[in-house]
């Protein structure tokens, strides 16, 4: 009896084809009826180190570790078990199976240890001969069960994963007035004690664990970053990657800790050297909104060995869409979408560009598609968000994105949207709320950053909004829209001189923004450069009037002038010292990113090629003010030709006649 059930369960779990066929349920029942049968007694020939395949002749690779590998035979039929009931999301049974809560509360208890946060290298710590730390005094009836490693990693994960999906259960609806953000994981302290002492068991002098695979780093890794202990969880992160690079989850995982690219590449030389970790470089530049020939060279160099890599066409998608190159981002969406049509992956990405460029029957393709594929994915309802928002129906995308957030809460995209969509409704504290929890998410996201910041000046609360903007443009040191935000708020708040060494960063950063980016959901956005490439006038009046404040008309002149040329596309002399003086350039800087490498049919700034933005509020209000200028410094004839232009725009007609007549009497020799 007991062979032909183990022959069942064993094919159901070894064979794809058979497994395909099978419902999870079946799998459970079958490996429930296994471990029913009372295991033989062991003989007095059976050997400790015998080979799994005496265990269980269907285990398809066993362990070549001579420890790992009896154990793992030995455990077969209870695996098969936990395996089955952590497919059906029964994750406290199947933590259960080897890890019954009574034993492990009673070894956590006896394991506690008051430092918590103590390296894994034991520092100052004496060891007994048999590895455990000498002073720790566990109770010898509560030692660590001996486990495999498999078993042992599945048990511990399935209470994460417990108590994270008790932890969304507890939860209040999204932004419902009880709506906190502060439910935590109560699993991870049981988790992470558990695990200290198991690496303490079994942690050589110099801290290395031998005969480790790899998982159960990940694991603590994992758990100590939920805990905010991100030095650790670093450490045992890279212990995890050099012992198995291809746990991809790992990777991602270190990705989530690094929150500059100082840190990327100082942790960079303790990686393993392999294509993986190459890859992970570049995910991880990605994430940290980096762009430049280099990056996409290296994405290149990958692409010609994974042409049709889904990932890779994403990250080659993401790095014009961080570019905002998104013309290009488009198309690469566009052939990522017909390559895998039902992958949804990265699409909220691709509907923020969609919403950019006002491509809406592309955008309500993409919606439906999204829907029919599987409405339940976050990624399909920020889709229909965006989609609603481009309507201007702000009440429903708010809908979708909070529906996206009770199926995710860590949905970033969806956070940052809901707060634009909140702005558009005038609901601020609503907003403001929204877009710290997106930091709380993701601390490297400047759009809540700047949303932050933009919330907060609608309030007139300046000095709030200038240290979020000023947080914004850390992360984005060559984004020219960070900086005039800074710059402006710091006009606002009369501090000139800082005001303008902001704006003229501005004016350097090679960065391209349309009106309704994605920081909004519609409506002009001060300080866009145009397809030409010109230099914003509204960005170069402020400074000229900035300077005027200051007392420095000669300066306040030149950017007045300089303002003036931006209507025929001819910038003058643009004296490059004006502008780049005082100006710190962030060691973050991507390098390469100021050096037009986005083409696209669009200029890269600064140049006399364009056509010119033509006669705009701002080049009038610097015409009239050179022309008042003029007239005080008895240059008539300027001020006659200012004036007669102004008669012509139809711009502030009237003082600009009385500017004329006095110029034309000064002129003429008679009264004014």
């Amino acid at each position: 009896m007991p062979l032909p059930i183990r022959q069942m369960v064993g094919s159901i779990h070894g064979i794809p084809k058979l497994r395909q066929i099978t419902n999870l349920n079946s799998h459970r029942r079958a490996a429930e009826l296994l471990n029913s049968i009372p295991e033989p007694e062991p003989t007095r020939t059976s050997s400790v180190h015998e080979t799994p395949a005496a265990h269980s002749p269907y285990l398809s690779s066993p362990n070549p570790d001579p420890e790992e590998a009896p154990l793992e035979a030995q455990e077969f039929s209870r695996y098969l078990l936990a395996r089955s009931l952590f497919d059906t999301r029964e994750y406290d049974r199947c933590a259960a199976v080897f890890l019954p809560e009574s034993m492990l509360a009673s070894i956590v208890d006896s394991k506690a240890d008051p430092i918590t946060s103590m390296t894994p290298k034991g520092k100052g710590r004496a060891r007994s001969s048999g590895g455990r730390a000498v002073g720790s005094g566990p109770d010898p009836g509560a030692a660590l069960p001996r486990l495999s490693q498999k078993s042992l990693f599945l048990a511990l994960y399935a209470k994460v994963i417990s108590g994270e999906k008790r932890r969304d259960e507890d939860a209040e609806m999204v932004m419902g007035p009880h709506d906190l953000g502060t439910v935590g994981n109560k699993q991870l302290v049981l988790v992470s004690r558990y695990l200290n002492a198991w690496f303490e068991e079994r942690a050589t002098p110099d801290g290395d664990v031998i005969g480790s695979q790899g998982w159960l780093e990940y694991l603590y890794g994992m758990v100590l970053a939920k805990e905010k202990n991100n030095e650790k969880a670093m450490e045992y992160l890279i212990r995890s990657v050099h012992l198995f690079p291809m746990n991809w989850g790992c990777w991602l995982e270190m990705a989530s800790l690094i929150s500059r690219v100082e840190d990327l590449n100082r942790i960079a030389k303790h990686l393993p050297q392999n294509i993986v970790s190459f890859i992970f470089h570049i995910h991880a530049s990605l994430e940290l909104f980096q762009q430049g020939p280099s990056l996409a060279n290296s994405l290149d160099q990958l692409l010609e060995v994974f042409p049709t890599s889904s990932f890779l066409l994403t990250c080659n998608a993401l790095l014009s869409y961080h570019a905002k190159d998104f013309v290009v981002a488009e198309q690469h969406f566009s052939r990522l979408l017909s390559l895998h049509p039902y992958r949804l992956d990265s699409l909220d990405h691709y509907s923020n560009i969609l919403y950019v460029m006002g491509m809406r029957p592309k955008l309500a393709f993409l919606a439906h598609l999204c829907s029919n594929v599987d409405r339940f994915r976050p990624e399909s309802c920020v889709v229909v968000g965006n989609y609603y928002s481009l309507l201007s129906q702000h009440e429903k995308a708010v809908q979708y994105f909070r529906r996206a957030l009770t199926l995710d809460r860590t949905c970033l995209s969806a956070w940052t949207l809901m707060g634009h969509e909140y702005v558009e409704l005038k609901n601020t504290h609503a907003a403001i709320e929204s877009y710290r929890r997106a930091v709380d998410v993701n601390r490297r996201d400047y759009r809540a950053w700047y949303g932050l910041g933009q919330t907060y000046e609608m309030l007139e609360m300046h000095t709030y909004a200038l240290w979020y903007y000023k947080k914004a443009a850390g992360i984005r040191p060559w984004d020219g829209k960070m900086w005039l935000a800074v710059g402006s708020c710091l006009e606002r708040m009369d501090r000139h001189r800082d005001g303008i060494k902001a704006l003229k960063r501005a004016l350097l950063a090679d960065a391209y923004y349309d009106a309704g980016s994605s920081f909004g959901s519609g409506g002009d956005v001060p300080g866009a450069r145009g397809a030409g490439g010109q230099m914003d006038p509204d960005t170069l009046l402020s400074i000229a009037n900035m300077y005027a404040q200051l007392g420095e008309v000669d300066e306040a002149k030149s950017y007045m002038e300089l303002c003036l040329a931006q209507e025929d596309g001819g910038a003058g002399e643009t004296d490059d010292r004006r502008f780049t003086e005082s100006i710190a350039i962030h060691n973050d800087s991507p390098p390469g990113s100021d050096d037009g490498r986005e083409g696209g049919g669009r200029g890269t700034g600064g140049g006399g090629e364009g056509e010119g933005t033509g006669v705009t509020q701002a080049t009038s209000k610097a015409r009239m003010w050179l022309a008042r200028h003029a007239l005080e410094g008895e240059d008539y004839v300027t001020a006659s030709r200012l004036a007669t232009e102004l008669c012509e725009d139809g711009t502030e007609v009237e003082e600009a006649k009385a500017i004329l007549r006095e110029a034309r009497a000064r002129i003429d020799g008679g009264p004014s």
